[in-house]
């Protein structure tokens, strides 16, 4: 496992950097679901003290991409189906929330935005784009959840989607990339045409759908199975069992004031 350079074009932080590095490592499955995240380890294999590495350990564990495990310490924490159908059901809400919320704070700059972004979507889908599609397919969302203009809705949307895309690294992702662009097509529309009513209640069918295919491919709160997302061909890693962070390979040393050049954008888990 070999970790990403960081960027020297802004100064932040080593402690800010370390977990940003660590963040990252997580989410593109560098550091599996599983994997023990000793600090002696860490710290060798960034270059740095212990002590930045405990922190960002901490802070990791405060958001969920960690968590405790007696007599093993602090490990990547693993998402289980039944707690990815949950998570969507929460995630059903909020978004109808955010699309309410968009119309009635959104700016004209917005609803331009919001419609440029789709039909790029469009073309991406049409031209089969894998890449392009998931990264228009998460600006979709953004966009609505920004111009919600409400930081306590934003937050809670951002947890539910770390949460999915710890989910998607142990997860196979079958669905039509298709269905996401009309889907957004009526939120669009909703939403540009100033009806909060009609926004919300698309938002949350759209939601409502990807849950109800994590059901169809028979996952549900008790059972484990694969899941769905709007990803054109699969997504996914193996589950990774007890990697120990002492064997990351050739791992770029962090220097203090270095600034953090991670890359969270890999996996796609805006839907």
């Amino acid at each position: 496992m070999s970790l990403v350079p960081l960027s020297s074009s802004e100064r932040i932080r080593i402690g800010d950097a370390v977990y940003e590095r660590l963040r990252d490592a997580i989410f593109t499955g560098t550091l599996p679901p599983g994997s023990k995240l000793s600090i002696p380890a860490l710290a060798e294999s960034l270059g740095v003290s212990r002590s930045p590495v405990r922190e960002a350990v901490v802070r990791l564990t405060q958001e969920r991409f960690a968590r405790e495990e007696p007599r093993r310490g602090a490990v990547v924490a693993r998402v289980d189906l039944p707690e990815l159908v949950r998570l969507y059901e929460v995630r059903e809400v909020l978004e109808g929330l955010a699309a309410r919320l968009a119309v009635l704070h959104g700016s004209e700059a917005f609803f331009a935005e919001l419609t440029r972004t789709h039909r790029e979507h469009e073309q991406a889908v049409t031209a089969g784009d894998t890449t392009r599609h998931m990264e228009l397919d998460m600006r979709f969302h953004q966009l609505s959840r920004s111009a919600a203009d409400n930081p306590e809705l934003l937050r809670l949307l951002d947890d539910i989607q770390g949460r999915v895309r710890l989910a998607m690294l142990t997860t196979t992702v079958t669905s039509g990339p298709s269905l996401a662009v009309e889907d957004h097509r009526l939120i669009m529309e909703a939403i540009v045409a100033r009806d909060a009513e009609l926004a919300e209640r698309r938002a949350r069918a759209h939601i409502a759908r990807l849950r109800q295919a994590l059901h169809a491919q028979g996952v549900s709160r008790s059972e484990d199975a694969p899941s769905a997302e709007h990803s054109s061909g699969t997504e996914g890693s193996p589950g990774a069992g007890n990697t120990p962070a002492a064997s990351v390979p050739g791992a770029a040393p962090l220097m203090d004031g270095e600034s953090s050049g991670a890359n969270l954008a890999g996996i796609h888990a805006a839907e």
